[in-house]
C-alpha cells in the first residue's frame, strides 16, 4: 500500500476533488523539522497533537526524546590508539623475522655464550673439561699471536650474515682499488654503539670485502677482554676477530702473506674507542681523532697504508642519553672507562616485536665507504731510540683527516644526509 492515501470528495458543481491524508509517523517528523525552525513550545506542539486527534501518552514520550541529550562515557582503547609504542603486525614476512633474529643474537651473543658457560658449570659431570678448558683460555696466545690460526672462512661465509647485513641495510662502498703487495691498516669512523657496520663489513663475507679488495686478508679487532670470555673468544677467533693490543697489531702486520712479512694482510681498528660511543647520537658525527694517533705512529712502525672508512648512518641505529641533560650519568661512564677499560652508554631503540623501545637497531641504512690508500713510509728505527718523527705523525694525520673530510663532501648528499649535519673532529 502507498504511505499516503487520498480521499476524493464531491462538492458543490460536481467536480472532484482530493485530500490528502498524511499518516502519523510521517506528522512527528514533519512537526519536529518545523519545531526546530520556529522553535514552537512544548505546549504548542501538545496542543498541535491533541487539535489533530493524535494526543497519547506515546506523543509525550517523542516530545522527551527530542528535547533530551546524548551524554555518552569515554570510549575503550582510545589510550592504546594514541600509545607511543606501536607493534609490529602479524603478517611481517619471514625474512624480516630471521633478519631481526640475526641481529638480536648477535647483541646478545656475549651473554648467551657465558650464559651457557654458567649453565655448564653446574653440572658436575663436565667439571674436568671446563677447568682445563678456563685455563688454556686464560693462559691462549691465540688473539694476539698474529698467526691466524682459528680463523674460518666457511664461518664467515654462512649465509646468516647476509641476514644479519640486510637488517639495516648495510652495503660496502670502494673508494679505490688496493693493492695487495702493500699492507693496510683501515680505521672505521664512528664507533657508534656497537659498531654494526664494521662487524657486517669487516668481520663477514656478507657485504663482498673479499670481492671489493681481492688478496687482500682483514682482521677487525676488538678488546683484549673479549678473549677472556669462555666459549665466546672461540667464537670471535672462527669469525677472524683478534685482540686491539699493540703486540697483537705488529704480529698480524708483519707476519703471512708471499714472502711472511705481512704483505696482502690488514687490519681494522675502530679509531674512536669507547670514548666515542659517548657521542653516538643520531644526526650527528663528533670524531674523537684530533689526539688520537697512536694507530699513524703503528702504520708508520710497520710501513702500512692508511685507509680511512667513514660510516654513514651508524651513530642514527640507536638513541641515547646526551651528556648535557644527564652531566652526572656522563661523568659516572668516564669513570667506569677510566677504570676498566670501557664504559656503558645508555641507549635505547626499538624491540624486537614493536618499533620504539628494546635494544634492538633502527633499520637505518648502513653505508660504509672506505677512502683512497694514504702511502705512509717506514721508519721502524727513528732518530730518538726507535721512536718515529712526531712531525711525520702529524702531517700523515692530517692527510688522514683530510681524507675522511674528503669522504664526508663527496659521499653525504648520495646517502641523504641531514643537510645541516656537520663533521666534527674533537680531541
Amino acid at each position: 500500500m502507498s504511505s499516503v492515501a487520498e480521499e476524493t470528495l464531491y462538492q458543490g458543481h460536481g467536480r472532484a476533488s482530493s485530500i490528502t491524508i498524511v499518516p502519523p509517523h510521517q506528522q512527528h517528523q514533519q512537526l519536529r523539522a518545523k519545531r526546530s525552525r520556529t522553535k514552537m513550545s512544548n505546549g504548542e506542539l501538545r496542543a498541535h497533537f491533541q487539535a489533530n486527534g493524535h494526543s497519547g501518552h506515546g506523543h509525550d514520550k517523542q516530545l522527551q526524546r527530542t528535547q533530551s541529550e546524548l551524554v555518552s562515557g569515554r570510549r575503550a582503547g582510545t589510550k592504546w590508539e594514541r600509545s607511543h609504542i606501536h607493534f609490529a603486525p602479524l603478517s611481517v614476512p619471514l625474512q624480516r623475522r630471521l633478519q631481526t633474529l640475526m641481529v638480536l643474537t648477535h647483541t646478545l651473543s656475549i651473554a648467551l655464550f657465558l650464559g651457557s658457560f654458567f649453565f655448564l658449570c653446574t653440572i658436575p659431570l663436565f667439571w674436568p673439561l671446563l677447568f682445563p678448558y678456563t685455563i688454556y683460555v686464560l693462559l691462549s696466545p691465540a688473539p694476539h699471536s698474529g698467526h691466524l690460526s682459528h680463523r674460518s672462512p666457511f664461518i664467515r661465509s654462512l649465509p646468516i650474515w647476509s641476514l644479519f647485513a640486510s637488517y639495516f641495510p648495510a652495503r660496502l662502498h670502494r673508494s679505490a682499488t688496493l693493492e695487495p703487495t702493500r699492507k693496510y691498516i683501515f680505521g672505521y669512523h664512528p664507533h657508534g654503539i656497537i659498531s654494526h657496520g664494521a662487524f657486517a663489513a669487516f668481520a663477514t663475507e656478507a657485504l663482498g670485502f673479499a670481492q671489493l679488495f681481492p688478496g687482500i686478508t682483514n682482521t677487525l679487532l676488538t678488546l683484549d677482554s673479549n678473549f677472556r670470555i669462555p666459549f665466546y673468544r672461540d667464537w670471535a677467533l672462527a669469525m677472524g676477530l683478534a685482540s686491539v693490543s699493540r703486540e697483537s697489531c705488529e704480529n698480524i702486520l708483519s707476519k703471512g702473506g708471499p714472502n711472511n712479512e705481512g704483505m696482502g694482510r690488514a687490519i681494522t681498528i675502530v679509531v674512536g674507542g669507547a670514548r666515542e660511543s659517548l657521542d653516538a647520537q643520531p644526526h650527528t658525527l663528533r670524531l674523537v681523532l684530533a689526539r688520537r694517533k697512536g694507530f699513524v705512529k703503528l702504520a708508520i712502525r710497520t710501513g702500512a697504508d692508511l685507509v680511512p672508512v667513514l660510516a654513514f648512518g651508524e651513530n642514527d641505529l640507536y638513541d641515547q642519553v646526551t651528556s648535557d641533560s644527564h652531566p652526572l650519568i656522563h661523568k659516572w661512564q668516564l669513570l667506569v672507562k677510566k677504570w676498566v677499560g670501557f664504559t656503558v652508554p645508555l641507549f635505547h631503540a626499538r624491540g624486537v616485536f614493536n618499533y620504539d623501545v628494546g635494544l634492538m637497531p633502527y633499520r637505518i641504512p648502513l653505508n660504509i665507504v672506505t677512502g683512497r690508500p694514504i702511502k705512509v713510509v717506514q721508519q721502524q728505527q727513528g732518530s730518538e731510540g726507535g721512536k718515529v718523527d712526531d712531525k711525520y705523525v702529524d702531517e700523515v694525520h692530517a692527510l688522514y683527516v683530510a681524507e675522511l673530510e674528503r669522504i664526508w663532501e663527496e659521499w653525504r648528499e648520495r646517502f641523504d644526509v641531514d643537510p645541516k649535519m656537520e663533521l666534527k673532529i674533537a680531541e
